[in-house]
């Protein structure tokens, strides 16, 4: 019986060994039948949603459907077809806006260098805008040699325009009080919550903000179209626009359906180009800036800054900043002798002002080891965004990246007459003079309302006081473009918050004319990427890395069965920014992002 046991064992362990080795064999095999790129292809690429900033290396995100493409993937794809001799051309059908103003001057941007290697670039629609408004979709594809849409559509460049909602009033009703300071008029955030209507400094700020992104889109579309600038002002002026009202303004260049456009793009390449999906060019060519035997770090800082590990979710590809992780990413291309340069990609309205600083310690560390540090910002790095980047050696946005927003705000909402209302009395107790200092029942003594000032001029002072080291300017100067305000790239430029105007192209350069760097280097994305078996037993629960510094280098990924409790929490958020809810306050770098429509 023992021996038919040990025999059994024995049957059952080579046939795993087998099965191991089979599997292993088809993974060769599929491996070494990878599909190559064509030897003539013309790419194609559909933009029907918004392109994000970062998608995890570690995630597992592809396992639930389609991995989201990101600015870096179309930018990094453009830039490899570019001097890639297989790619005859680009074709681009534009269903919406694939992001904010700065991640379409970021396309826009490569566009532009692919069609300078002497490629030609199409972009199409069905319809720029129907019944809304296409003025990004539109601005994206005035980059084009090109630009085509349906006859049955239309072209609605109807400009830039933002919409905020003020609820001083309905809270009133309610009985919610709202006990919020901020530093200095500028600051913004809380004003959804103290006011009716714009402050004077909100709305000057405001005005700035579009009058500068509308201004760069004119320039660009002018440019693009090759109008005058007051021409494209009286298309836009004249908007929505019919298609042949907008062929004879001059913004497209045909009429055509999808079939007309495509036949005309072959018949640019002679008829023997096949088509390939730009994604899945990326995917089979590779990316640029892999060969090089000196490394530059790319490490992303997106999302709202929080203490702790960064966090994604691989379901809704929301991010969360860690400066656990971040600070840890840091720290291991430091360590790395083959890391010559840092470039550091900032996608943030900011959050945490301990969070925010820890990062920009490491930052700060980075440039005293020797390793010079180039921050690109994406969308917008505000407040606690613009904190973790200000101490870089360089800094580059792009001329409608949303940065500054020096500042800083708390307090809380009193919610006592609201649950009077309802009939709910909560009773706080606590041992100590200001144990319920925060609590939502109860207004700020006097005594705890100095307190609650005084952090808050601390903190505007530390932050601006950094923010003058950081950008070698005077502590004068720097207090009068902060002040809580808002800027584009290209005001910030202006006022020496930012060092040059552009995207991943314009920071690599940097980083390697700031490193004495020559000839072709490898871009590689700190922290490593794990394993889908680290990664599968991080879902679970079990804890990764053999210490501090290796668990907090990754990115923790958000287990696929937490949307019901994220939706309870997502209420519980709501209830505490409307003030039905009480919550401890801390002190927040945090800039409330525009909701431009364009």
């Amino acid at each position: 019986m023992k021996r038919f046991f040990i025999g059994s064992l024995a049957v059952v362990g080579a046939l795993s060994i087998l099965l191991f080795g089979s599997l292993v064999g088809l993974f060769i095999l599929g491996a070494s039948n990878k599909p190559s790129v064509p030897g003539q292809v013309v790419l194609e690429l559909e933009l029907d949603e918004r392109l994000v900033e970062y998608v995890p290396e570690d995630s597992l995100a592809s396992a639930f459907g389609s991995e989201r493409l990101t600015v870096r993937d179309v930018v990094d794809a453009l830039e490899r077809a570019g001097g890639d001799e297989r790619v005859k051309g680009l074709v681009v059908k534009v269903n919406g806006t694939p992001g904010s103003t700065a991640v379409v001057q970021e396309l826009r941007d490569a566009v532009k260098a692919f069609r300078a290697t002497g490629k030609k670039a199409v972009a199409y629609a069905e319809t720029f805008g129907e019944s809304g408004n296409a003025t990004g979709g539109y601005y994206l594809a005035s980059a084009f040699d090109e630009v085509y849409v349906q006859p049955s559509g239309e072209v609605s460049v109807t400009g830039v325009a933002i919409e905020t909602p003020f609820a001083r009033d309905a809270l009133a009703k309610l009985g919610v009080k709202p006990r919020m300071s901020k530093r200095h008029e500028y600051k913004a955030a809380v004003n959804t919550y103290t006011e009716q209507t714009y402050t004077a400094p909100h709305r000057e700020e405001t005005e700035r903000f579009l009058t500068s992104l509308f201004g760069q889109m004119v320039k660009g579309v002018a440019e693009g179209r090759g109008l005058s600038e007051e021409q494209a002002r009286a298309a836009v002026d004249a908007a929505p626009l019919l298609a042949q009202e907008a062929l004879e303004a001059k913004l497209v260049d045909g009429l055509l359906y999808r079939d007309e456009v495509y036949a005309k793009v072959k018949e640019a390449t002679g008829g023997k180009a096949e088509l390939l999906y730009l994604e899945k060019y990326l995917e089979r060519a590779g990316r640029p800036n892999r060969t090089g035997t000196q490394t530059v770090a790319l490490i992303y800082g997106a999302g709202e800054i929080s203490r702790g590990q960064s966090r994604a979710n691989p379901m809704s590809g929301d991010v969360v900043m860690g400066s656990d992780s971040v600070a840890a990413a840091f720290r291991k291309a430091v360590e790395d002798a083959r890391v010559k340069a840092i470039v550091f990609r900032v996608d943030s309205p900011g959050g945490s002002y301990v969070a925010s600083d820890s990062v920009r310690r490491e930052v700060q560390r980075a440039r005293e080891q020797g390793k010079p540090v180039i921050v690109t910002m994406g969308s917008y790095a505000a407040s606690g965004g613009y904190f973790v980047a200000m101490d870089a050696d360089k800094i580059v946005a792009q001329p409608g990246t949303l940065t500054g927003s020096i500042g800083v705000y708390n307090g809380k909402m009193v919610t006592a007459d609201f649950w009077e209302k309802l009939g709910v009395n909560w009773e706080p107790l606590g041992a100590g003079k200001n144990a319920t200092m925060y609590s939502s029942d109860a207004d700020f003594t006097p005594e705890q309302h100095a307190k609650n000032e005084a952090s808050l001029d601390r903190v505007y002072a530390d932050f601006t006081g950094k923010a003058a080291a950081g950008r070698k300017m005077p502590l004068e100067k720097m207090q009068e473009v902060a002040k809580g305000r808002v800027w584009t790239g290209e005001d910030a430029k202006a006022h020496g918050l930012v060092d040059e105007l552009g995207g991943f192209p314009v920071a690599l350069r940097l980083a390697k004319e700031a490193a004495k760097l020559e000839g072709p280097v490898r871009v590689e994305v700190f922290p490593r990427k794990k394993g889908a078996a680290e990664v599968l037993s991080e879902l679970l629960g079990e804890k990764q890395g053999d210490n501090s510094e290796d668990a907090a280098s990754g990115v923790r990924m958000t287990a696929p069965w937490q949307p019901v409790l994220e939706q309870t929490q997502a209420l519980y958020r709501l209830g505490v920014k409307l003030g039905m809810v009480g919550e401890q306050r801390r002190q927040v770098l945090s800039a409330p992002v525009p909701d431009t429509t364009w």
